[in-house]
């Protein structure tokens, strides 16, 4: 551990734009004097998010800064928390002496973590999670990088029932390290007292991407009202000025134009130290959600052609060059070189970066706009984009594993299919199969559930209530997932087990008619009817007196009567049986 505390160690050097790099406690550390006294703004960033994280043990990072923070009460001071895909950051403004007991707080905090607080922590972020918005691109990482790496922005933090106590004070131990840190304070020299003693260990630098498409140009449908592209380009001034005329041409075609959004625009954020997700966005309602994508494809297909005016480009060079000209350039921009330093992005003098500003031409934005269409992924609220060379992204499996065979008891149609190496739900129009060793996430509940996540982000539920499965039968299954990606589950309450909603009855084969049998009900009839008709004539011959003087004969009455109800019996017998398929 490093247990330096004297405050600004090792060499210090100050660039031409009047940022200082130092050293403070191990812990890279940059400077920038304000132009006049005010609040001192300062800020711990860590190279440890939500990416580096598995979905099985996703939110340890998150519970990890919460616990940071625990001992910081309420109060007048200014200070926050935020977990994001590649970096922690820890943020305080005010007097020097905040800054000291904040970030002196955050570092002691990290070294010995308030384990008595774990589950009270795990509810809260449960709590917050369940109260958060999401907006319309929520689920753009998903559907690209699947869920793994990056894509685990768009998931809930389910690792949080299976996180114990050594796996979160590990993960302090090994991520929040001074190696790992850089700090930037809006400050001319480290306030006295900064004690920064955190764990000796490596930098890490972001995790490699994922990949959950096939191939792009791709599209997916999403809720109705919202457009959303995202792209992934490598990090240059071209990409970041073609963004800022992207965000202008959508306002002006899509609001000021067409009337059919009230948001429309775009932005660009490193990913990484190489690369920006670009992100464009417009919503519509629903009756002009078609004609808004229409025209949302409309401005990207303008950009790719070329038909950028100088003016345009010139009007988004000179937005960019004017931050340099503010007295407070440098503070403005020490958050983002603190960031750069952390993810070892390159850094620039602001001669370089205006150089660079002012080389770029309208030939190096129409490339970027190809670029950004080449690896376009966009949600659509409405009918696809094929028409516009799109292909839709996957929603489904191409491939069924081989393996014993369970029909669904509400729909004979689906049928789940466990085999040695995987599972399979596969119904008339989808097939859905997911890999052992290609699983992110296997919630297993004590009634028998287990709920699988593919890395692909296909998801697989099976109900042993829904399939007639047993624990032994679905043993291939829990030997196959690695361990490391099951959460055991708290026993669901009754009515959170699913059940069949329709259960269809069993019913015997139905064979076919026998011709035998028809004869016989043919024969049976035409008996019952002819005894039936003699008796009736015996009846009334009997009973009359010029035709039996001497009485009605009973014996013979009876006798025929009951030869006509055994012959009717006998009838309605075998009809019956043919009605009901019987032989």
């Amino acid at each position: 551990m490093n247990t330096d505390t004297s405050g600004t160690t090792g060499t210090s050097a100050t660039t031409p734009d009047g940022i200082v790099r130092t050293t403070v406690g191990g812990v890279r550390t940059l400077l920038a004097a304000q132009s006049r006294p005010g609040p001192v703004s300062a800020g711990l960033l860590f190279r440890v998010g939500r990416a580096d994280e598995t979905l099985a043990t996703s939110g340890i990072t998150h519970l990890v800064e919460h616990l940071a923070l625990h001992r910081h009460g309420p109060g007048d001071l200014h200070y926050n928390g935020a977990t994001a895909a590649v970096y922690t950051h820890f943020h305080v403004t005010g007097t020097r002496a905040d800054v000291v007991e904040y970030l002196g707080g955050v570092c002691a905090a990290l070294r010995d973590l308030p384990m008595e607080r774990l589950e009270t922590e795990k509810e809260i972020l449960r709590t917050e999670a369940a109260g958060r918005g999401h907006g319309p691109g929520h689920d753009m990482a998903l559907w690209r990088y699947g869920s793994r790496g990056y894509g685990l922005t768009s998931y809930q933090e389910a690792g949080l029932h299976r996180l114990t106590a050594a796996n979160v004070r590990d993960w302090a131990a090994t991520r929040f390290t001074a190696e790992n840190a850089v700090l930037w304070i809006t400050d001319d020299t480290v306030p006295e007292g900064l004690d920064l003693t955190l764990p000796t260990g490596a930098w890490h630098p972001a995790p490699a991407p994922t990949s959950a498409l096939p191939t792009t140009p791709a599209w997916f449908r999403g809720d109705d009202g919202a457009a959303v592209l995202t792209a992934v380009i490598p990090r240059s001034t071209a990409g970041s000025l073609f963004t800022d005329l992207l965000n202008k041409e959508l306002f002006r075609a899509l609001r000021q134009k067409g009337g059919y959004s009230y948001t429309a625009g775009a932005e660009y954020h490193p990913r990484d130290g190489d690369f920006a997700t670009v992100t464009a966005y417009a919503d519509a309602l629903p009756r002009q959600q078609d004609a808004m994508v229409g025209a949302f494809v409309d401005v990207l297909a303008a950009l790719r052609a070329g038909t950028i005016p100088q003016a345009d480009l010139e009007s988004v060079r000179a937005t960019a060059l004017a931050r340099f000209d503010s007295p407070d350039a440098a503070l403005a921009s020490l958050p983002g070189e603190a960031m750069n330093l952390l993810l070892r992005h390159p850094a620039r003098s602001d001669a370089e970066a205006r150089a660079a500003i002012e080389a770029v031409t309208v030939a190096d934005l129409r490339r970027i706009a190809r670029e950004v269409w080449a690896d376009a992924l966009v949600q659509v609220p409405g009918r696809g984009l094929d028409w516009a060379g799109l292909t839709a992204a996957p929603t489904a499996s191409t491939d069924l594993v081989s393996g014993r065979r369970y029909t669904s008891l509400e729909d004979r149609g689906t049928a789940l299919l466990v085999a040695h190496d995987g599972v399979s739900m596969t119904s008339a129009d989808r097939r859905i199969t997911i890999r052992y060793a290609e699983c992110s996430l296997v919630y297993a509940f004590p009634d028998g559930g287990r709920h699988l996540v593919g890395h692909d982000g296909l998801t697989l539920a099976i109900e042993p209530t829904l399939h007639g499965i047993t624990a032994a039968e679905l043993a291939p299954l829990d030997a196959g997932v690695p361990p490391a990606v099951v959460v055991p589950m708290p026993p669901r309450e009754e009515s959170r087990i699913p059940r069949p909603e329709r259960t269809e009855p069993a019913t015997r084969p139905q064979p076919p008619r026998s011709g035998a049998l028809t004869a016989l009900i043919w024969l049976l009839g035409t008996i019952t009817v002819l005894v039936g008709g003699f008796t009736g004539i015996a009846v009334l011959a009997e009973t009359d007196p010029e035709l039996s003087p001497e009485g009605p004969d009973w014996v013979a009455i009876t006798i025929m009567s009951l030869a006509t109800g055994g012959a009717a019996f006998l009838w309605g017998r075998q009809l019956r049986r043919r009605r009901r398929g019987e032989g």
